[in-house]
């Protein structure tokens, strides 16, 4: 039989009456294993007694009883209580106190290496649980080994030392969610990163189930992105989960302030908050000055009240960086959940599964393809399984995922992009080739789908785009030949004329997204063939003076796409009456400069 080692810590030598009466309630508690009490001085308790026993500690010492009054006065956030109003709230503490002793798990740390603390006892303890370390850092379980714990540290953790004391905090890692959080930009424990009041809200578990199948609606309401040829040819569904993949600097962030950018005037116009579309903006493994710049951008463009900006940079530790995704989750979430709409861009999940992959390497954990952990397929998958649709009678909210994922020399075939390529519910690739070609954005047409498609489209823009992407692609397709052939028959040079003026069509400069109007009635002009006797190198100038006289003349056409998706017949028969005109006019007369 195992023999229980018993140490009794006080300030003062205990008499041997005390000494007896405490042996004996020892050994009656752990009968009939057999005990052994061992007494020691520790002027650090200031009063009371410490027992070490096992993996546990009572604690019924002062300075222990000061240490939970601290953390329990932490877990109430004393940022919502008046700074006057404080002193009374810490006598209220210790008056209220309970007299009994604090009995807690105690574990210590073997070793530590690369913020992997391998830690000895705690053997209650859950996976996923934050941990506490005596230093104050502080970490999550993970690996629950037979007779010890892996536990990632969640800081730098240069203060954690080995046999250092640990311990259990029975709660897991959670994170403030709210409309406190927008315009803010923190960490992904919600640690303020702006030099503003810390942030108060609700406190959501980052690692939430996504909703199920009997919660969910169709997606059917379209996210409006600015950006012409996404709306046009890859619609985004609220609830819909759209990857945005390509190699590095090709425009895949571009695309993100875009989108965030185009919810500003519909944001501003509409006032319940059911009506508004929130962002939440997940920079993984970036530089500082990036996530500094793409604040900068949205406070110029005066977007960033309804977006939130949480960061785990490429300086943050690896844990850091895996919870990033999920803590921007739970924050769209609480907007789902309470019948309003968000949308979550997580920039980039390339990153976070390399921040995976180094905690699963020191963790010990096998490796599988291209040295990637096995279960990095389930780590995104549930991730990206919490956007969906609510169904009206659980609210009607919506979370809209858009993930990034970046290649390398446009392999798709490689492990991580196809994994989220199968989760997702289709993907917009960015091409290099077209970007270096002055192509912005660089969409490539053929490679780009998206599986929700024209369910996620207002009427008119359905009516308008619905050949757009067969006859890019068919364009592509014969461009890549027709610099080889001498002769072209009369079809094929009107499929290349066509193509590139629509191609110029599609371009749009960074930091400008566009209206339904100034989207779709161009497109209507092209796809229709007003545009095939314009020069292409006018076609930018002939869409940048429509767009302006639309606004001046029918700024009516606007408001109604907007508030119901569509044009009256009668209303199209003068659109392209009106198109005309103005082509007529604009060939007659000197462009003006965009």
């Amino acid at each position: 039989m195992e023999k229980i080692q018993a140490i009794i810590e006080s300030v003062l030598p205990l008499s041997e009456t005390q000494q007896t009466l405490l042996a004996n309630k020892i050994k009656a508690h752990y009968a009939p294993q057999k005990v052994s009490c061992y007494f020691k001085l520790n002027p650090d308790l200031i009063g009371g007694i410490k027992v070490h026993f096992g993996d546990q500690i009572l604690d019924d010492s002062v300075t222990g009883k000061w240490h939970a009054i601290r953390r329990q006065s932490e877990s109430e956030n004393l940022n919502e209580i008046n700074i006057k109003d404080i002193p009374t709230h810490l006598l209220k503490s210790l008056l209220n106190w309970r007299e009994k002793a604090v009995l807690t798990e105690v574990g210590h740390v073997a070793s530590v290496q690369d913020s992997v603390a391998h830690i000895v006892g705690l053997p209650s303890v859950q996976s996923g649980e934050k941990i506490r370390f005596d230093s104050g850092a502080t970490g999550m379980a993970l690996n629950l080994n037979e007779d010890s714990v892996d536990v990632c540290l969640i800081d730098d953790g240069e203060g954690v030392k080995e046999g250092e004391a640990v311990y259990r905090t029975n709660e897991v890692l959670k994170i403030p969610t709210g409309l406190s959080v927008l315009g803010r930009v923190m960490d992904p424990l919600g640690t303020p990163l702006d030099d503003k009041a810390p942030i108060v809200g609700n406190e959501k578990p980052l690692m939430q189930s996504a909703p199920n199948i009997i919660t969910r609606s169709p997606v059917n309401r379209p996210v409006h992105t600015g950006i012409t040829g996404i709306d046009a040819m890859i619609p985004i569904g609220r609830g819909q989960r759209e990857l945005i993949i390509g190699d590095r600097q090709t425009g895949k962030t571009s695309l993100i302030l875009d989108t965030i950018l185009a919810q500003r005037e519909h944001n501003k116009k509409v006032k319940h908050l059911s009506e508004k579309l929130f962002c939440i903006y997940v920079a993984i493994g970036q530089k500082q000055s990036s996530v500094r710049h793409f604040m900068q951008e949205l406070k110029k463009f005066d977007a960033l009240d309804y977006t939130c900006i949480i960061s785990a940079s490429a300086s943050d530790s690896a844990c850091l960086q895996y919870l990033a995704p999920y803590a921007g989750s739970t924050m769209a979430e609480y907007f789902r959940d309470n019948g309003m709409h968000a949308i979550v861009f997580y920039d980039d999940l390339s990153k976070h599964a390399v921040a995976y992959r180094e905690m699963s390497l020191l963790l010990k954990r096998p490796a599988g393809r291209e040295a990637y952990p096995g279960d990095v397929f389930y780590l995104h998958s549930r991730l990206l399984e919490r956007a969906a649709q609510l169904d009206d009678t659980y609210g009607g909210g919506s979370l809209t995922a858009i993930p990034v994922i970046e290649t390398q020399e446009g392999d798709l075939s490689a492990y991580i992009p196809t994994n989220v390529i199968s989760i997702t519910d289709g993907q917009i690739y960015l091409d290099n080739d077209l970007f270096n070609q002055n192509v912005k954005p660089a969409i490539n047409v053929g490679l780009s789908v998206s599986r929700v498609g024209s369910s996620a489209q207002s009427p008119f823009m359905k009516r308008v785009s619905g050949s757009l992407k067969l006859e890019l692609a068919q364009y592509r397709e014969v461009l890549s030949f027709s610099q080889l052939a001498s002769d072209l028959d009369a079809s094929t040079r009107h499929l290349l004329d066509r193509g590139a003026r629509l191609t110029e069509l599609l371009k749009q400069k960074n930091n400008s997204p566009l209206s339904l109007m100034e989207e779709a009635i161009p497109l209507f002009a092209g796809l229709k063939g007003y545009l095939d006797d314009i020069p292409v190198d006018k076609i930018s100038f002939f869409i940048f003076s429509l767009r302006q006289s639309l606004h001046k003349d029918h700024p009516e056409w606007g408001r109604r796409l907007t508030e119901f998706g569509d044009l009256s017949d009668a209303e199209m028969v003068k659109l392209e009456k009106y198109i005309q005109e103005k082509k007529l006019a604009f060939l007659g007369d000197k462009p003006c400069t965009p």
